[in-house]
């Protein structure tokens, strides 16, 4: 199977500072102008089905790539969604000080909210199903940075424990695997970004 991985554009919350997890998000301008990028970059590309998560910010990135693959079927679903962050939605990071308490929101578990064990074991269990379903086919993801992220870890074999490890995504990057039933993989690239102008092609992982 070959997957494409991308995270949605910039949103008016990133901007801000504003902590998203399960709320719908809105593209800024910029953001609108990254989704319009990506497309483009993925014109040509030949894909079997598009996943989507189902919140706004990544649906209608989803939508724009989807308007050069108006034959392709196209899923707005729930396991793609962000990390629900539970009582920190909607806050600014730099009013909860949990930096200034040795705190990473990463490894605590917000009230009616997920922890990132939550969120890899979704990661996992999705990628799994999907492997399994389209084994030889070409398969796009639009997602977010949490859930990107946990799926890249899972693909590259890494554990939940491990996900610090991992480069963070950038709006928009591609990230392109080749995956067996077998899980073995293969990365064709990596939190590229080459579509964007001023910006890099080529991410690493981090050591």
């Amino acid at each position: 199977m070959k997957l494409i991985i991308t995270r949605h554009g910039e949103t008016e919350e990133n901007v801000a500072g504003i902590i998203q997890g399960h709320l719908p998000g809105k593209l800024s301008i910029d953001g609108i102008e990254q989704a319009k990028k990506v497309a483009l970059r993925l014109k040509n590309d030949k894909f079997d089905f598009i996943y989507s998560s189902d919140l706004a910010r990544a649906a209608n990135t989803a939508k724009e790539i989807a308007k050069y693959h108006l034959n392709t079927p196209i899923a707005f679903i729930e396991d793609l969604r962000e990390r629900d962050i539970g009582e920190f939605q909607g806050k600014k990071r730099s009013d909860l000080d949990l930096d200034d308490k040795g705190q990473k929101i990463t490894f605590i578990k917000p009230k009616e909210g997920e922890t990132m064990k939550d969120v890899y074991k979704r990661a996992k269990n999705f990628l799994h199903g999907i492997i399994h379903k389209h084994h030889n086919d070409s398969v796009l993801f639009v997602c977010h940075g949490g859930i990107g992220k946990a799926l890249v870890a899972v693909i590259i074999g890494k554990k939940c424990s491990e996900l610090r490890t991992v480069e963070n995504l950038q709006n928009t990057s591609i990230s392109t695997f080749e995956i067996d039933e077998d899980k073995n993989h293969k990365i064709i690239c990596y939190n590229c970004v080459k579509h964007l102008k001023g910006k890099k092609g080529l991410g690493v992982f981090n050591k």
